[in-house]
């Protein structure tokens, strides 16, 4: 198998929303996406005081594009226009298509705001093809005991596979558009390779610890540009660590983003604020 290397690391930024701290690798400078893989927010990790305010996320509309959210730790309560509603805790995964268009919130229960308690949360955004951007929206949360388990390199690697495929198992998400998507728990010395099929964007981003990527010393929060020159990823780690990976076809289409509307030209972006503010999107109230 030939083995992908890195072209560049990009180090995230803090952006912290009032008390959340918050980490962005994408965009940011230098790199404003990796078709079609367009954000990520990096929620934490920070412990929260008994009787806080919980997250800030209240209701806000999104169209044309996917939102995967993987809670590392805490809870995180999701409400949309669709009638989706769900609590999910440390482990799980909540993917949402906003497709043609909805409301939702992401806020914490009343629990953690009552007790507090440690919160770490990766935010994804997905983009969606023009086919596919007015497609009807969707939501499915996952618990940690929905989603696989692969254990490798006698147990020191851990890979819980969301969607796609990997060493013979399917995650439990279908994409729209045949996104892979996991997370890797590495123990000190752990190593194997990632899948990276040819022609497909690969997205890699160390949440913590140090750990090689392609041969190449990676540090926590940097994003990891890879070349399209392999069919895989070797990742190795220096310490204990957790990776944040996937691939997926590029689109190849134009991109415009407005706040929470992503679509392929500003007439659409015009068309999705007037459609919002109609009340086409619906409605959430907490």
């Amino acid at each position: 198998m030939t083995l992908r290397s890195v072209i560049r690391q990009y180090p995230a930024y803090r952006d912290d929303i009032g008390e959340l701290v918050t980490r962005r690798p994408l965009p940011g400078p230098g790199i404003d996406q990796l078709d079609p893989f367009l954000f990520l927010n990096h929620h934490g990790p920070q412990r929260y005081a008994p009787g806080n305010r919980g997250l800030p996320f209240g209701p806000h509309p999104h169209r044309g594009f996917e939102t995967v959210t993987f809670m590392l730790a805490g809870e995180l309560a999701h409400l949309d226009s669709g009638g989706h509603e769900s609590v999910i805790g440390a482990g799980g995964v909540q993917w949402m298509t906003a497709g043609s268009g909805l409301v939702h919130a992401e806020v914490s229960p009343e629990s953690f705001k009552r007790s507090g308690g440690p919160l770490e949360i990766l935010q994804l955004w997905v983009n969606l093809p023009s086919r596919l951007k007015m497609t009807r929206p969707a939501y499915r949360g996952l618990t940690r005991d929905e989603i696989p388990v692969i254990a490798l390199d006698e147990g020191r690697v851990r890979v819980n596979l969301v969607s796609g495929e990997f060493d013979g198992r399917t995650g439990p998400i279908e994409s729209l558009t045949g996104v892979a998507m996991m997370t890797v728990e590495m123990q000190a010395g752990g190593s194997l390779i990632l899948p990276a099929p040819v022609g497909r964007s690969v997205f890699c981003y160390g949440v913590r610890g140090a750990m090689q990527v392609a041969g190449v010393a990676c540090e926590p929060h940097h994003l990891v540009r890879l070349d399209d020159q392999g069919e895989g990823v070797r990742v190795q780690a220096d310490s204990e660590a957790v990776l944040l990976y996937g691939h997926a076809e590029p689109i190849g289409e134009p991109v415009v983003a407005h706040g929470p509307f992503v679509m392929n030209s500003r007439e659409e972006i015009s068309q999705a604020i007037r459609d919002y503010q109609s009340g086409a999107f619906g409605e959430v109230s907490l």
